[in-house]
């Protein structure tokens, strides 16, 4: 090794961020394991080290051997004799370091060096890698489509590759190479071939991370994301609740004029997005998921978690939605079952109610209690009469 060596290694540090400690320490156990396998027939590998001096790049190799007054083990002891012509202090029992350095080292160190060092670096850097986007887990990432193979989209963060499946992806987004977009780390691996980060382009995370950047409101925490449904690349309700009761969090949301909410729906290529206030309250909190509709009355099951809404005539294909759409969503959003009537649906379901009970039907109640209405009644005492006229005449 060499000056100019120890001087590249020192500038891999400054531009890669690799401790410099690391490589010296990569191309010292190289040295050693090569040493040890192909020069060291005579000594005891166990008692073989290496070291490198960091400023002159000098290397050197040792072999540790006690001193003894007679040598009856080659590879572990050394005669006094010898010993003292390394220094005239050694006493019988020292452990003496000996400089085993082969003269034509150059060539072998010189390739060793060059192997361990583009080694090493490939390691390092995966490690920092993988440390830096394993911090990134749920948060999001700016890329460049690189390349797209069999709906697979591959993605350039700067430093790594990221890989956007299809299953990842935006229903009715094409994305092309070249273009710049904003991304959710869904998961990050360590592979043998360095770490595979998996990115979102449809998880409710990037939605969530979106609005914690744009409105400054949720980054400092008074405006709280309650809960997200999203039908990635077609519609999203998010529901939000403010701590100060002097700060409106829908309107934190949208922004000025709309223009915070509007950065976001440009991102993701126009997708509808339903702010509404969540509550503690069931039966407010599905009524204000169901907007853009309005909603006339809201009735909860707690035990079954599912609610009946009626809604005026004239809103019901919107409180539905186009393919049932806004229903589905509001009912994510709520995580309640939601029955959904017109006003005309629940007064005639209200009509043929009060009829079956003007005509004295009765219901699974009724016939548990043993009550019974004045038809049911009659129709028993004929039953009777019929029985006593049978008997009469056997």
């Amino acid at each position: 090794m060499n000056v100019d060596l120890v001087e590249a290694i020192k500038e891999i540090e400054r531009e890669k961020g690799i401790n410099a400690d690391v490589i010296f320490q990569s191309i010292t156990e190289s040295l050693l394991a090569y040493y040890k396998k192909n020069m060291a027939k005579t000594s005891n590998v166990n008692n073989i080290s290496v070291s490198i001096n960091k400023e002159t790049g000098q290397l050197t190799i040792l072999e540790k051997k006690t001193v003894a007054e007679e040598v009856e083990d080659a590879k572990n002891e050394i005669s006094l004799e010898e010993a003292r012509q390394i220094s005239h202090l050694y006493q019988v029992g020292d452990l003496v370091e000996i400089d085993v350095t082969p003269k034509d080292f150059g060539r072998v160190v010189a390739q060793s060096v060059k192997n361990s060092v583009i080694q090493k670096v490939r390691e390092a850097e995966r490690d920092l890698i993988y440390d830096e986007y394993i911090g990134k887990e749920g948060d999001i990432v700016n890329g460049v489509v690189q390349r797209i193979d069999n709906k697979t989209i591959y993605v350039d963060l700067g430093k790594v590759e990221a890989v956007l499946l299809p299953g990842e992806q935006m229903d009715g987004e094409y994305l092309e190479v070249h273009q710049r977009i904003k991304a959710y780390v869904l998961e990050v691996k360590k592979t043998t071939k360095g770490p595979q980060i998996v990115i979102s382009r449809s998880h409710p995370g990037l939605l969530k991370r979106m609005f914690e950047l744009e409105v400054p409101e949720i980054h400092d925490g008074i405006v709280e994301i309650k809960s997200i449904a999203r039908e990635a690349g077609s519609r999203s309700k998010i529901a939000v609740h403010s701590s100060d009761e002097n700060v409106d969090p829908i309107g934190a949301c949208v922004g000025p004029k709309g223009s915070r909410v509007q950065v976001i729906v440009d991102e993701l290529r126009g997708e509808k997005i339903d702010i509404v206030d969540w509550s503690e309250d069931p039966a407010e909190f599905i009524r204000n998921s169901l907007s853009p509709s309005k909603v006339y009355e809201v009735t909860t099951y707690d035990g079954e978690k599912k609610a009946t809404v009626v809604v005026p005539d004239y809103q019901l294909s919107l409180a539905i939605g186009k393919e049932g759409q806004n229903a589905r969503l509001a009912a994510k959003l709520t995580t309640w079952k939601i029955d959904i009537k017109s006003e005309s649906q629940q007064n005639a379901l209200m009509e043929d109610f009060d009829l079956d009970e003007e005509m004295g039907y009765y219901d699974d109640k009724h016939e548990e209690s043993g009550e019974e209405t004045e038809e049911t009644a009659d129709a028993e005492d004929y039953f009777e009469e019929e029985d006593a006229n049978d008997k009469e005449s056997s």
